[in-house]
């Protein structure tokens, strides 16, 4: 299949390369245009401009990806091509967008004859080489027709066992991506998602700040450890019940630098986490872990210890996030 991929950051450049390994055509724009003509020279099909994107697509029904930061630029890019797209194309946005704004969105371009799916992508720099599990939103026969790209972006179902009792079960899951309902359900599904990574990280991160104070000498001297931190994130990756991909984020950054230099410990949020809680107020939905986790991020921006360069080090490492005020 040939699709449209507008937006050539982290994510965006290593999905066009994916499908392309894939056997799938991409006809690639950024407004930045280095990225589009380093991926022309590897196979895609470079556009000018959103219009020369969509002319350069095959004949309805043409599928543009947007993955771009969520907000305005998205906003407009999806405005944009709403006008120069035809009734029945498909518009696909993968970014972080808030799933409200889907839903209006998707209304908006239902009004128009267009088709609209929001993607919860997740899979960071690693995407290219892992696949991308992918929590879809929007039209049962668009999300059926552009399968096969679903499909090529997805890690399939690598080594991981089935779960019992799946049996009769939508395959799709155990390949790394769902229909999760219709359009908003996609990105609201990626926003708990992101919501819960916050707890996991801030508990992980929590616990090692723990261990690495260990060796207090505001502590008796026969209750002191000096705790090797890049054995212990080694050990636990090996068999226990919190090994993750977390986990072995961690463990490589403590291997490099026990210390964690290079990180201030300033924690951004990038959204997601912020509308998880608002999603549990508006359900009363208690979620006291999430909500601290949050909170948390908010105060290293003021005063940090080491587990929030642990949450640097988690970022940096699956996502490729710099602290605020870092190149």
């Amino acid at each position: 299949m040939r699709i449209g991929v507008v937006g050539l950051g982290r994510m965006g450049a290593n999905i066009s390369r994916r499908l392309m390994r894939a056997g799938h055509s991409a006809v690639v724009w950024d407004a930045n245009p280095a990225p589009v003509e380093a991926l022309g020279g590897e196979g895609a099909v470079a556009a000018g401009g959103l219009a020369d994107l969509v002319e350069k697509l095959p004949d309805s029904p043409k599928a543009v990806w947007v993955m771009l930061p969520h907000g305005r630029i998205t906003e407009d890019t999806v405005n944009t091509l709403s006008g120069l797209l035809s009734r029945g194309d498909i518009i696909i946005d993968g970014g972080n967008t808030y799933y409200k704004d889907d839903v209006r969105r998707g209304r908006a371009l239902a009004e128009k004859g267009l088709r609209y799916l929001d993607v919860g992508t997740s899979g960071g720099v690693w995407g290219l080489a892992r696949g991308y599990c992918l929590m879809i939103g929007g039209d049962p026969d668009a999300v059926q027709h552009l399968d096969p790209i679903f499909a090529a972006l997805a890690p399939g179902p690598g080594t991981i066992e089935r779960t019992p009792g799946r049996e009769g079960r939508d395959p799709r899951a155990e390949r790394g991506y769902t229909h999760a309902g219709p359009v908003g359900a996609g990105h609201f599904v990626k926003m708990i998602h992101n919501g819960i990574e916050y707890g996991m990280m801030q508990a992980m991160a929590e616990g090692f700040d723990i261990l690495r104070n260990r060796a207090s000498d505001t502590l008796p001297a026969d209750e002191r450890f000096d705790l090797n931190l890049a054995d212990v994130a080694e050990v636990w990756r090996r068999g226990s019940v919190v090994t993750s991909w977390l986990l072995d984020l961690t463990a490589d950054a403590l291997a490099k630098d026990e210390h964690l230099s290079a990180f201030s410990g300033e924690v951004a949020d990038s959204g997601e986490g912020r509308w998880t809680i608002e999603a549990a107020i508006e359900e009363a939905v208690p979620a006291e872990v999430l909500a601290a986790s949050l909170f948390t991020r908010f105060r290293s921006r003021q005063q940090h210890t080491f587990a929030e360069k642990v949450l640097s080090a988690m970022r940096f490492g699956f996502g490729g996030h710099v602290e605020p005020g870092k190149t």
